[in-house]
């Protein structure tokens, strides 16, 4: 098999033979030093494959401390720079870089670009993508759902522990300067022994379901699809086929499903009136999972005990919002996949995709219709 110059040094082949359909797939590896890269700047940036990528820098860009990796194998086109010269660099550009959500992909871009062969966006969720229409263009997508499980995973467990032992609460009140005296009866939810609800037992799902079990959790689960007896034993996991069910026997409920049209809305009054008034609610999925209103309510009204968002719509939220209010509600900025090696993960596994799609091999993390 042979791989064209400008593209060879980012390959080299897995540790151990490969058969079957993947045989022919090559992994990346970006710390690798480069035989041709002196070459490759000598032709210039022009000779490298464009790649579309919402900015270099700022709030809406890529990690700047990836931006030196992707250079050496693409061609990086800003959104702006592409506005401003689309005649020229639509042709150009073969693939989207899509990081936290951007750049949007719409039906007037994907007319825009002739030569486009994969959209390659960064994490598991795809609710930002229309996968109909990117399909009907011919051009492939893929995501990084490896990268970002264990991570995630571990942010749902910081959060259902800070939730249940009021961490951030006690915080505040240990570094107050008007405390004096640390109260007795400051109580929090015990975490051992209690019954955990997943609401989505993916990858994500179900390292949370590990880690959950190393606390004697009971767990229950509810998801689209069971999973195989062998896994739900491994884990001590009993499937729930009834949501409802699931809310009324949970201690702690753990949002970790995909945004779909079925999902949004997920949970809302019918649902947290169905929960038990001790019980705590944790989001690390997307915030249309839940309506927002209904659940400042049941906070409010001591429906349920407390919340712990990893997400929000909109995002920030606004600073006169409600729940910005509530001491029983802890806020974090959608850091589940927040950590440098998840980060630099997602942005190898992009790569890998993007090189993969135009060598015509087999793309890792292909995303396909169901």
């Amino acid at each position: 098999m042979s791989v064209s110059p400008r593209t060879q040094e980012a390959w080299e082949p897995f540790d151990q033979p490969q058969s079957g359909a993947g045989a022919n797939v090559l992994s990346f590896n970006p710390a690798r030093p480069s035989e041709h890269q002196g070459q490759q700047q000598a032709m210039g940036d022009q000779d490298l494959p464009g790649v579309l990528v919402s900015d270099l820098e700022g709030p809406h860009g890529i990690c700047e401390d990836h931006a030196e990796d992707l250079k050496r194998h693409f061609n990086l086109i800003t959104m702006q720079d592409f506005l401003e010269n689309k005649a020229q660099l639509g042709p150009q550009i073969q693939a989207v870089y899509i990081w936290c959500g951007r750049p949007a992909v719409s039906q007037e871009l994907l007319h825009s670009l002739p030569s486009l062969k994969i959209v390659a966006s960064a994490g598991a969720g795809l609710d930002h993508l229309d996968l109909g229409l990117v399909a009907s263009f011919g051009v492939k997508v893929a995501n990084t759902p490896h990268a970002v499980s264990s991570p995630t995973a571990d942010l749902g467990m910081a959060l259902l522990l800070a939730a249940a032992r009021r961490v951030v609460e006690g915080h505040q009140l240990a570094v107050s300067p008007h405390t004096e005296n640390f109260p007795t009866d400051y109580m929090g939810q015990q975490v051992t022994g209690a019954t955990l609800g997943i609401i989505g037992m993916g990858s994500i799902g179900y390292k949370i379901a590990q880690r959950a079990r190393a606390f004697e959790m009971k767990i229950v689960y509810h998801n689209r699809k069971r999973r195989k007896l062998e896994e739900e034993e491994a884990v001590g996991a009993i499937y729930c086929e009834r949501l409802d069910d699931l809310l009324q026997w949970s201690d702690f409920v753990m949002l970790a499903v995909s945004l779909t049209p079925q999902t949004q809305g997920l949970i809302g009054k019918r649902e947290l009136r169905l929960m038990k008034p001790t019980a705590i609610l944790i989001n690390i999925g997307r915030g249309l999972l839940v309506d927002q209103e209904a659940l400042v309510e049941a906070l409010q009204t001591g429906l349920i005990k407390a919340a712990a968002l990893d997400v929000t719509y909109p995002e920030p939220l606004p600073r006169d919002h409600p729940l910005l209010e509530l001491k029983n509600v802890i806020l974090t900025p959608h850091i589940g996949s927040a950590t440098h090696q998840a980060r630099r993960q997602m942005m190898e596994n992009l790569v890998e995709s993007i090189l993969a799609s135009l060598s015509g091999l087999p793309i890792p993390n292909e995303v396909l219709l169901k």
